[in-house]
Formats: C-alpha cells, structure tokens, sequence
C-alpha cells in the first residue's frame, strides 16, 4: 500500500468515527443518558477497526491476519460494548459526564457536541493501529501474531473478571456505602482500565516489524489509551466522584492501593 493510501485510509477512519460520535450525540440528547455515549464509542471503534482492517489492499481479499486483527477487535468491543450498555440502562445518566454537563450550564449540548467530537477524532491513534496491524506486509501468520492475539485474549479476560467483582461487590447490600476492594480490587483501583490498557498493547505487537514503518503508529495505541484513562476521562473524574460519595472510605483506600498498575496493598486501613 502506498503512502497516500494510508493517509487516505487515515481520513476515512476518522470521518467515520466523527459521523459515529455524532450519532451518539443525537442519542445522548434525545435520552438524557451519557452512558450511551461510552457503548457507542465502544461499538464505532470496534466497526471502524474491523472494517479498516479488512479493507482490501490492491484489490486482492482479506488474508489471515486481516481476519485475525478483525476478529480480535471484534471481540473486545462485543465484550466491553455490551457490559456498558447494560450498565446504562441501570442509571439515568453517567455522573461523569453529568458533571460536566453541569460545569457548562446552558451551553452543555453545543460542549457535549464538540467533546464528543474531539472524543472522535482523538480516537484515530486507535483506530489506525488496528489498520495498520492488520496490513503488516508480512506473508502468513507469525509468532508475534499469536502473542499479540494472546495478549488481548489476557487483557479481555482480566478486564471481564475485574467487572464480575465489582457486579458482585455491590450486588450484595451489606456492601452497600462500601469501597470495592476484594479480589483485583485489592492491587488496583482501576484494574478494569488497566486490562483495557492490556488489550492495546497487543497491537504494537503484530504491527511493529522490518521494514514496515507504519507500525510505529501503532505504538500510539497504548500511549494515548494510557493519558486517557489515567489523566482525562478516566480516573481523575470517577475518584473525584466516589471522594464525594464515599469520602474517608475511598481516601483510605487510595492511600493503601495502587492507581492502575496492580501491586500489593501498601497498608490495611479499616474505616
């Protein structure tokens, strides 16, 4: 594929997010629910990189590692599209996001628009590096194809079995007011975000080869997953929502318990 075939692809991939985050915007509006935005950023993503990756090079059909790469992120946003969308019908809005919707005032949906947008075409290092995943110029499946499906196959898991903790912790009433710290809990405040970390990291690992310079792109991938989980949307306003609603409980719990990274506990702290 040529240069401008990848540029081209570059601007189609983000046009589309762009048209997509759109759509979640009409249906953030129409239901009052910003939880719909999350399930479908999840769900344009996932098509966007499942299209892009089978996106035929010279005319010639999808080869095995096409398929993989599509069938990979297939997978991650069928599982993690589908578990928000079930948190969502659960609440009335997303308390995050309602949060910013009420630092904006009245000029919240013209803001939510341009955010979303920026939500959009701030996903393209994704995005792109599915595609360029996908397109490695290498004949057949290698080694570092199956370590790379492994490792999402891992974070996918962790990132499921991180939700099922939680689901489990609040569906019990005695832990009702509590701070969720059993199980992964216990190592990380946000081991959820960290396996969904986990699962980009595995497209550096197929796309990086010799004599393929568009798989540094994909390296940008985890990069930019790590500065928004962990500086933007991610943790910074959820621990400031759960400081608000549970105070000491969850200061004790960010004194003893790594952020992101799992580690052992720094110190017991009973509240």
């Amino acid at each position: 594929m040529t240069i401008l075939g990848y540029l081209e692809a570059l601007l189609l991939i983000g046009l589309s997010l762009s048209a997509l985050m759109a759509l979640a915007w009409v249906v953030q509006q129409r239901t009052g629910n910003s939880g719909w935005v999350d399930t479908i950023w999840t769900f344009s993503v996932g098509l966007v990189g499942a299209a892009g990756a089978l996106w035929p090079v010279t005319g010639e059909a999808p080869n095995g590692r096409q398929w993989l790469v599509a069938l990979l992120v297939a997978i991650w946003s069928v599982r993690l599209g589908t578990h928000v969308a079930r948190r969502t019908t659960k609440i009335s809005d997303d308390p995050r996001y309602a949060e910013f919707a009420r630092q904006w005032g009245k000029d919240a949906p013209r803001r939510m628009f341009l955010f979303l947008q920026q939500q959009a075409w701030g996903s393209l290092p994704l995005a792109f590096a599915i595609f360029v995943a996908a397109h490695v110029p290498a004949a057949g499946l290698r080694l570092q194809d199956g370590l790379g499906a492994l490792i999402l196959l891992i974070g996918i898991a962790g990132e499921a079995l991180a939700d099922a903790q939680l689901k489990a912790f609040r569906s019990n009433p005695d832990n009702h007011g509590k701070v969720c710290d059993v199980g992964l809990w216990r190592w990380s405040r946000h081991p959820n975000y960290f396996f969904e970390w986990v699962c980009w990291l595995s497209y550096p690992v197929i796309a990086l080869a010799p004599d393929y310079p568009w798989g540094l792109a994909s390296v940008l991938a985890p990069l930019f997953m790590y500065w928004i989980l962990v500086h933007v949307t991610g943790i910074p306003p959820l621990e400031e929502q759960m400081l608000r609603s549970r105070g000491a409980r969850y200061r004790a719990y960010q004194d003893r318990t790594s952020a992101f990274f799992p580690l052992p506990p720094r110190k017991q702290s009973a509240i």
